[in-house]
């Protein structure tokens, strides 16, 4: 049996602060907040987490920025995407390409600041 992703844009927007935080499974330095759970969740996007909070361990031009803004962005095909960091000016610091998703959305944004990934709603 497979489930349907149903997490839509209009979803994301009731997260406006976060009143719980976790730590992520593999990287324990990093925490995330409840939207980004809701995502990970809602769009079976735990290794999307998984990306950013190793990105943190294994890349240190990533490692190196206080603030990171993270867009996943799927491609037409609806398969592939890519994933970049910014540092919030623009300047991309990491990019891969994503081989194969069903993220429901055509793209989504997240931050990371203060060792957390959140939505940029929950800034």
């Amino acid at each position: 049996m497979t489930t349907t992703k149903t997490l839509t844009k209009d979803d994301l927007r009731q997260f406006t602060g976060s009143e719980q935080w976790y730590r992520h499974g593999i990287n324990r330095s990093v925490l995330f907040t409840d939207g980004a759970k809701y995502v990970a969740d809602t769009g079976g996007a735990y290794w999307l987490l998984d990306e950013i909070a190793l990105a943190q361990c294994h890349n240190k031009r990533v490692a190196s920025e206080e603030f990171q803004l993270w867009k996943l962005a799927v491609h037409l095909d609806q398969n592939t995407a890519m994933l970049t960091c910014d540092d919030g000016n623009g300047n991309i610091v990491f990019r891969k390409k994503i081989e194969f998703t069903d993220f429901p959305l055509e793209e989504i944004s997240l931050y990371f600041c203060n060792n957390t990934i959140l939505l940029p709603s929950e800034y």
